[in-house]
């Protein structure tokens, strides 16, 4: 069962990372650039500033500790796992489109890109209780770009992508429970 589930992850990532092209090349490259982002968190800055005020200061401080807790949490999980990333695995690595000869760190399941865009997506998802549609549908889709992105560019398998999605949406909750806990009483957690 297990083997049966590690060839299709790494069919799939071989039929994904395949449909690759010049151009695309360069749009993926760029999407993986986590400065690019910046305006997307000065944009969800302003709406919590706008929706909560003060208090909102409080959520971006939690917002960082939980960037921390994901990005640490999937290190942890990439170190003991030590699942090769598809360029740094031999049996496959010939067959691997990359770019601009960029593989990363030998390890990659679970993937921090994807358990960091997630765990943020959550965690907003959670203090707005989905209060607006354009704000989640653009950060909704920016989590499955940046997991597609990572496969294009031959980084992560699939599996890596949803291990990091799973470890983003549990470091999430984790902060969401701490956060309410710490600033609201127990009976407006229910709300």
């Amino acid at each position: 069962m297990f083997e049966t589930l590690v060839n299709f992850d790494r069919s799939l990532f071989l039929a994904i990372n395949g449909w690759n092209a010049p151009f695309a090349d360069q749009i993926m490259w760029w999407v993986a650039d986590r400065f690019i982002w910046i305006p997307l968190y000065l944009i969800t800055a302003i709406y919590l500033y706008r929706r909560f005020g003060t208090n909102s200061i409080y959520m971006m401080l939690f917002a960082v500790l939980l960037i921390v807790l994901s990005d640490q949490g999937s290190v942890l999980i990439k170190n003991n796992v030590e699942r090769f990333r598809p360029c740094h695995d031999e049996s496959l690595s010939f067959l691997v489109h990359t770019v601009n000869n960029k593989c990363g760190g030998q390890f990659g399941f679970v993937s921090s890109h994807a358990a960091n865009t997630m765990a943020l997506f959550t965690y907003i998802l959670l203090l707005t209780r989905n209060s607006s549609k354009l704000l989640t549908g653009i950060l909704g889709g920016w989590v499955v770009l940046i997991g597609y992105c990572r496969i294009y560019l031959g980084v992560h398998f699939p599996a890596d992508v949803i291990g990091g999605w799973i470890i983003g949406i549990l470091a999430a909750g984790i902060t969401y429970v701490i956060y309410r806990l710490k600033f609201d009483s127990p009976k407006s957690m229910l709300r």
